[in-house]
């Protein structure tokens, strides 16, 4: 009986704790989570022209029911590379965001302005982000 009440005390001090725990907080995400990590070079002329569509494509990614979040940047001292930060729910949401009209006229119209590709596919350990 006494263990049993030990073992029940401990696993409401671990319940209590998690359920105290605050957003944003370091903590180990599932592995179900996806993260597509994507450097680009790009034609420097067509630099303009790619942005307005990487916008595009990515401002309606993040609306997709499996995406998290999808962000765009530039190397400060290139800025013709490009980093894709993309988040989803799981492979199968990228899957699917590869699926989409927007997507595939991004593809299309981005399909010669892309001197260099590197895809990486990456299994987040923790999210670390500050409260809005």
């Amino acid at each position: 009986m006494r263990n049993s009440v030990l073992v029940s005390t401990a696993a409401l001090a671990i319940a209590a704790t998690l359920v105290s725990l605050p957003s944003g907080s370091a903590v180990a995400q599932s592995s179900e989570v996806y993260i597509n990590a994507v450097e680009l070079v790009i034609i420097p002329s067509e630099m303009p022209k790619f942005l307005e569509a990487i916008k595009e494509n990515a401002t309606n990614a993040v609306k997709e029911p499996g995406c998290r979040e999808f962000n765009v940047s530039v190397l400060h001292n290139r800025p013709n590379h490009v980093f894709l930060y993309e988040v989803y729910d799981n492979e199968a949401a990228l899957n699917t965001h590869r699926q989409t009209d927007h997507f595939k006229k991004f593809q299309a119209t981005t399909a010669n302005m892309v001197a260099d590709r590197n895809i990486r596919a990456m299994t987040p350990i923790a999210f670390n982000a500050k409260g809005h």
